[in-house]
């Protein structure tokens, strides 16, 4: 069977069939949707999900914040690296990254020339709306996780600028919704899905 996968879905009355060439790695901010729009992606295109902060965990024996804790940011970002690189010369496939992942030169690079970065881009307040009762952000455990979240959002927004491709997040939006979203942008690029 080829590496590649095939899937098959009903829009406007017809079935459209593509197999996914590369593997498409969600980008953006935590709260963007990158694992659940992730997961319902990778059914919607009937190929394997992966998670690159999963992968850190499983090898590591630690939990993220753990890691942070233990070892520091720096340590992580290099582990993080190793798994994306690994990940990219797999089968294709979605895979989720960490909201800093897409920071790194390097991990730009190595997904953009591997792979093809879609940033899942969402607002502020619909970010800190997903995100504020979570207690598995290590970077949001200041004195004020709002303000922290925003100094990180206007931070990273250049960086995430870079994706291959752009997707807005809706609040409004169903989780398949928006897979069809993305899958509806993979379409543009022939490299990714191929007809």
């Amino acid at each position: 069977m080829s590496r590649r996968r095939s899937f098959a879905r009903r829009a406007g009355g017809r079935i459209l069939m593509a197999r996914l060439l590369k593997t498409v790695v969600m980008v953006g901010m935590m709260g963007a949707g990158k694992t659940a729009v992730g997961t319902a992606l990778a059914r919607l295109l009937g190929v394997e999900f992966r998670d690159s902060d999963d992968e850190i965990v499983r090898a590591a024996n630690r939990s993220i914040a753990e890691i942070f804790e233990r070892d520091g940011e720096a340590f992580f970002r290099a582990r993080e690296t190793e798994v994306i690189a690994r990940l990219l010369r797999g089968t294709p496939c979605i895979l989720s990254t960490g909201g800093g992942a897409f920071l790194s030169a390097t991990n730009r690079q190595l997904i953009h020339d591997v792979g093809v970065s879609v940033w899942l881009r969402a607002d502020l307040e619909l970010l800190w709306q997903r995100v504020r009762h979570k207690t598995t952000r290590p970077l949001l455990r200041t004195p004020h996780p709002r303000e922290t979240l925003r100094t990180l959002y206007e931070a990273r927004l250049p960086f995430y600028a870079e994706a291959d491709l752009v997707v807005d997040s809706a609040a409004d939006l169903s989780l398949e919704d928006m897979a069809v979203r993305v899958a509806e942008a993979l379409r543009t690029r022939p490299d990714v899905l191929e007809d």
